[in-house]
């Protein structure tokens, strides 16, 4: 795909649904007793993996367009699947579910693509195995596919060793099927979608600073879900009217949780202008409506307790503090290193091609901003968001840009170029 400089960006848009909370409505839905019906529901590549998995073990789903309707069969609902479960591409189904699998009376095989297979799995692995899961890699390296065998699971105290919504929210699902109370310390608070939502659908879910417990057997009763728009897809819209002179955008509904919110956070300290309108809570969920201008933007540090509430924004970011004034440094994300790529290698080596100079580091990177960048053959090997980050980096660099395998961003935004498009007014 070709992508060229472009003039100011105006209009408004509502970006898809976000795609943890997304995950979460087909997961506690099938557990739910009752119906649970998604809308604005992300019909991306990971979130149907989801729905394929679950519809593997019995459960009904409806899906019209981003209207989806569960039809839960309560916390021991689930079937034997006739087959291995396939996660595709996302991390996020493999690392839940094996938490859900591993107090089920059944045996289970779950597996993904390529990319999944190299991800690590041994941060759910042996959590699980404290909690008396029997769960093993069956390549024997610590990834997918995983092999899940039934058991009586004991509640735990897990001091995780990371701060991860997706470490915390195996642990916690685990928990439902545990025989005492099950709770997760983390060195930073990760996004919390797992425990608004379980409490909204029935279970007794508390947290106290960094640690979260759950109650085991709750009667989980299905819910109405409005999914607010994903605020890592509306980052990318963000950047790009922010960037490109003259822009101004109004991006609807989007969710503006305090543990996801980040993004919003660093822009404003590198001077953007952003304003929130029609801040709301619906259902479990804050959103609002956000209003963004072009800005002057400087560099700034990004680091600590940020990380977790934009580990996944940071390749636009980077791409933000390429084009910002002074320097950016961001560090204690080494996470970046086992998404679904390198994403400091990756980005590193993308941004020098347009003509940024990065220094990366075992756990970020520091880039040296305020130079003009240049079009460039860009590859994002295979990464949905470094895709989207350099698409937005085009719009304000000169000459034209390539992206290579341009069709990755499926993944999380099917309909993302032809949304770009809209507000650059072709």
């Amino acid at each position: 795909m070709i992508i060229e400089k472009k003039g100011a960006l105006r209009g408004e848009l509502c970006v898809p649904g976000d795609k943890s909370i997304s995950h979460r409505s087909v997961m506690f839905g099938a557990l739910a007793d009752g119906k649970t019906e998604a809308e604005n529901f992300l019909t991306g590549a990971d979130c149907l993996s989801t729905i394929a998995c679950f519809r593997k073990m019995g459960i009904e789903i409806e899906q019209n367009g981003t209207s989806v309707k569960i039809n839960g069969k309560g916390l021991h609902g689930l079937t034997r699947p006739n087959g291995v479960l396939d996660a595709g591409n996302s991390g996020t189904t493999v690392r839940l579910l094996s938490g859900i699998l591993s107090g089920q009376s059944f045996d289970s095989v779950l597996t993904g693509d390529t990319s999944i297979q190299k991800r690590p799995m041994k941060r759910v692995i042996t959590p699980l195995s404290m909690m008396n899961a029997r769960i093993d890699s069956v390549n024997g390296n610590g990834c997918a596919p995983l092999s899940i065998q039934s058991s009586t699971l004991t509640g735990i105290h897990y001091l995780s060793p990371v701060a991860s919504a997706q470490v915390k929210s195996c642990v916690l699902l685990a928990g439902l099927y545990a025989d005492g109370p099950t709770s997760v310390t983390e060195p930073v608070v990760s996004r919390n979608h797992s425990e608004l939502m379980l409490r909204y659908f029935g279970a007794d879910v508390k947290t106290e600073g960094r640690t979260s417990t759950i109650l085991p057997n709750p009667h989980l009763i299905g819910q109405k879900v409005e999914v607010p728009g994903d605020i890592s897809s509306a980052a990318y819209f963000i950047a790009a009217a922010l960037l490109v002179p003259g822009s101004e955008v109004l991006l609807k509904n989007v969710g503006t949780n305090p543990t996801r919110d980040g993004m919003l956070r660093v822009c404003r300290a590198m001077g953007a202008d952003i304003e929130l309108l029609n801040v709301r809570s619906d259902g479990a969920e804050p959103c609002a409506d956000l209003l963004v201008r072009s800005s002057s933007l400087h560099g700034t540090v990004i680091e600590g307790d940020l990380i977790p509430t934009l580990i996944d924004e940071i390749p636009i970011l980077a791409v933000l503090a390429a084009f910002a004034e002074d320097t950016t440094i961001i560090r204690d994300a080494a996470e970046l290193k086992v998404k679904e790529s390198d994403r400091i290698a990756v980005m590193t080596e993308n941004l020098t091609r347009m003509g940024c100079e990065v220094d990366p580091t075992e756990d970020g990177m520091i880039i040296h901003g305020g130079k003009p960048l240049h079009g460039a053959v860009i590859d994002p090997h295979l990464d949905h968001r470094i895709a989207m980050s350099f698409a937005v980096a085009a719009l304000a660099a000169d000459g034209q840009t390539e992206i290579q395998d341009a069709d990755c961003v499926r993944i999380s935004y099917p309909a993302f170029y032809e949304d770009l498009d809209s507000l650059c007014g072709r």
